[in-house]
């Protein structure tokens, strides 16, 4: 049987220098968000064409 993915969640990342919404991934946000997380993940920008801060935004 399979596995039912109770506690995540899709969220997107939102790079903070331009604003796009370039990733969307599942986090698992039971038990709330890690630290790391609130500080944001350094991701590449397309438009920048370099690597920015993504910051979790929730749609």
């Amino acid at each position: 049987m399979a596995k039912k993915k109770g506690g995540r969640e899709f969220v997107w990342l939102q790079c903070t220098e331009c604003g796009d919404l370039n990733y969307r991934t599942q986090m698992n946000l039971k038990g709330g968000l890690p630290e790391k997380m609130k500080e944001g993940l350094k991701k590449y920008s397309p438009r920048l064409r370099t690597h920015t801060i993504h910051k979790i935004k929730r749609k």
